[in-house]
């Protein structure tokens, strides 16, 4: 998994121990100015996109986490379903024998 440079310090540390996921911690260069795309950062904000698709996802109405968590599973499982179901549509073209 992927971090911004803010989420340096025992985060790493506790991702490791409790959930067996190494975080690579992605930091700017110390020389740079202004603004700089950080590699991968496409990743997380492609990802977020895909999850605001869902009307409910766009407001944070829910009060409990476990509520937040059930309805991103829900999205992330419905994307995938349609794109699976689009995956099957998809019939080869018919080769001709020579």
């Amino acid at each position: 998994m992927w971090a911004d440079g803010g989420y340096t310090g025992h985060l790493t540390d506790w991702t490791t121990q409790h959930l067996g996921v190494v975080l690579d911690i992605v930091r700017r260069s110390d020389d740079a100015s202004g603004f700089e795309v950080l590699p991968r950062r496409w990743v997380v904000e492609r990802s977020f996109a895909w999850l605001l698709r869902s009307r409910r996802l766009v407001r944070d109405y829910e009060r409990r986490t476990d509520t937040s968590e059930s309805i991103v599973l829900w999205s992330m499982t419905m994307l995938v379903s349609r794109r699976l179901a689009a995956q099957g549509r998809q019939r080869p073209v018919p080769t001709r024998a020579a």
